[in-house]
């Protein structure tokens, strides 16, 4: 038996060798009907808690079956830790987001109300499951939170000590106003604006905050999307886990 299989997938239940993990309809029929599995055959677990296991079918059928967690093929993975706040924008590019935020390596993601944002709600729970399946894709055993939508100037005003926030402020295109700049710290968020980008208001009050370092993400005005995989791969390459 290889000792990683191919076929990955999420469970809210506990991992130990000699488990037996129950599945829902939508997953028997998902391994057994769209994957054409059997009894016997491998599947990789995870629970975002527990690392990775492989396990084996014991049971297959039409609208459940089970399956008996085998060995652990990899620890937990978690990563640094660093939220990603960004205004929601369109449903799709929304999307997108939290999906490479979760393959990049984000702990949380919170979306954010700011003074321009276009989407007053969100779907969270459509969300989290964006991430699962992003980590069930990508190869990660750590499902980041998805947060419900909160207000920026609210969550400023609850700060956490210790966190700096980098602040991608569309403003700085073309200055000299990156990362290196950056204080050393263990805890980070990455603040990414709406398709309108800040207001004046948010954009002095973010400057005026002693924790927030703000930079530039390159010569050009960068869309949304963009610029959250932008920053992302600015801060893995220089104070992440790919550095």
């Amino acid at each position: 038996m290889s000792d990683r299989p191919k076929i990955r997938l999420y469970v809210d239940h506990a991992l130990q060798a000699g488990q037996t993990v129950d599945l829902s309809r939508d997953q028997a029929n998902y391994l057994f009907n769209v994957m054409r599995l059997g009894q016997g055959a491998e599947v990789a677990l995870f629970n975002g808690r527990d690392g990775e296991w492989r396990a084996l079918v014991a049971e297959a059928g039409k609208r459940g079956g089970s399956l008996v967690c085998d060995v652990q093929t990899a620890p937990l993975m978690p990563p640094p830790d660093l939220w990603l706040l960004f205004a929601p924008i369109k449903k799709a590019r929304t999307d997108f987001i939290v999906e490479k935020a979760t393959e990049m390596g984000a702990a949380r993601i919170i979306p954010v109300q700011t003074d321009f944002t276009n989407a007053e709600r969100i779907r969270q729970d459509r969300l989290q499951a964006h991430a699962i399946e992003a980590t069930e894709q990508c190869g990660g055993t750590f499902v980041p939170e998805v947060s419900d939508l909160q207000r920026l100037d609210r969550v400023l005003a609850d700060w956490p000590e210790g966190r700096g926030l980098i602040f991608a402020d569309e403003g700085l295109a073309g200055a000299e106003a990156s990362l290196a700049a950056a204080p050393r710290r263990q805890s980070w968020a990455i603040l990414i604006g709406p398709e309108g980008g800040f207001s004046e208001a948010e954009r002095a009050r973010l400057r005026g905050l002693p924790f927030v370092t703000p930079i530039a993400l390159g010569p050009r005005i960068l869309r949304a999307d963009t610029a959250a995989v932008a920053a992302l791969t600015l801060f893995q390459a220089r104070l992440g886990d790919w550095a």
